[in-house]
């Protein structure tokens, strides 16, 4: 992965981690381990058509915790997706309550799938890889 990051150096980037976290910053450095710096950085949370962002200064990512990374324009990126922003204590309990949401619709999912005689023995997580 670290192989091309020298050509991210100096430019805004977007890096998804992956717990689903978004992270844009300037790119100062990294490693032969793709962990990066970022400067300027600012966590971005989306909930529907809000966001907010927390600004958190230098940061540093591990590199196997990135999903993907990539150069953006922020500013064009809300404009062309007319999105609201948000206080981030506003956008914190409205990601939560979409948590919620997610989680009751699962399990009715697998209340139903029982309820139809499909059973799942485990649920295999990417993590236990």
């Amino acid at each position: 992965m670290s192989s091309g990051l020298g050509d991210e150096v100096d430019k805004k980037l977007i890096v998804v981690l992956r717990d689903g976290r978004k992270f844009i910053g300037i790119m100062r450095t990294f490693d032969q381990f793709a962990n990066i710096v970022l400067q300027d950085t600012i966590e971005r949370i989306y909930v529907g058509d809000c966001y907010s962002d927390k600004n958190l200064g230098l940061f540093f990512i591990r590199g196997d915790n990135v999903v993907i990374l990539g150069e953006i324009d922020p500013d064009k990126e809300v404009q062309e997706k007319k999105l609201k922003k948000i206080s981030w204590d506003e956008i914190t309990k409205a990601a939560a309550l979409e948590k919620i949401k997610k989680e009751e619709e699962e399990q009715l999912k697998r209340r139903i799938m029982t309820e139809s005689g499909l059973t799942i023995d485990s649920i295999l997580n990417i993590d236990d890889f």
